[in-house]
């Protein structure tokens, strides 16, 4: 059920709704100033009264004709590998000439010794393929044209320093114990019979290693060739150590 009130019986004036007020550009003024300035007399059309030529200003004869380069022989721009020109009929050729070179045996040597050619470095830069050469687009580096080109590296200077001043510690080291009698250099020839020592016990071993039994069923074979194969490599790790450093000191 509607409740309402008498009230709402009494007809009342239909109210009108209010538009805003309408929007306008804040560039409709300069644009229009800027249209109406543009404009000005014979601007597209042409001036509106031609001027008269002046009596000193008159047309003269071939002032119209445009100015030709000076005339110069023609020359073809391959001149320079024009082949030589047709023999004349009176002119005979050469007869009786015959060549020893076997063209088969020719080709086949260059074929074999030739150096296959490398592809060029291209790059395609659209969807239809179009290709170009990557050299010369700056694409690809180019490291002969970098301003530390030629140059030693920093890093390998600084690595050279610190080499020089640890050998050079070292060597004081070195003199200030020969100074207290701590540390003696061990002679070429000690040195030699030392290593030709190292060398005939290791030959010995791998003669004894080399009579082996194939098979090692047993324990003691199996630590017998293990003990032998540890001797050596003993030997050969002293033995490279020897032939590696020239000078040895003995503390």
């Amino acid at each position: 059920m509607e409740c309402g009130s008498i009230y709402s019986l009494i007809p009342h004036e239909e109210e009108k709704q209010q538009k805003g007020a309408r929007y306008t550009s804040k560039f409709r003024q300069p644009v229009k100033q800027e249209h109406f300035s543009n404009r000005a007399d014979h601007k597209t059309m042409g001036q509106a009264k031609v001027p008269v030529p002046t009596t000193e200003n008159y047309l003269k004869k071939h002032s119209k004709e445009p100015i030709l380069p000076d005339k110069q022989e023609f020359r073809y721009p391959d001149e320079n590998r024009k082949r030589p020109e047709v023999p004349q009929k009176e002119e005979k050729p050469l007869m009786g000439l015959k060549t020893t070179k076997n063209f088969i045996s020719t080709n086949a040597v260059q074929a074999i010794t030739s150096v296959p050619k490398k592809p060029s470095k291209i790059y395609v830069d659209t969807k239809g393929g179009d290709k170009n050469y990557l050299d010369p687009s700056g694409l690809e580096p180019i490291y002969v044209h970098k301003k530390d080109y030629g140059n030693t590296p920093q890093y390998l200077t600084k690595r050279q320093e610190e080499m020089k001043r640890a050998q050079e510690e070292y060597n004081e080291y070195v003199a200030e114990h020969f100074r207290r009698g701590a540390m003696q250099q061990l002679s070429h020839d000690e040195r030699q019979s030392i290593l030709d020592g190292l060398k005939k016990n290791w030959t010995e071993i791998h003669e004894q290693y080399q009579g082996l039994s194939v098979v090692t069923d047993t324990a003691p074979k199996k630590h017998r060739k293990e003990r032998m194969e540890a001797e050596m490599k003993q030997l050969e790790r002293d033995i490279e150590s020897i032939e590696k450093h020239r000078i040895i000191y003995i503390a």
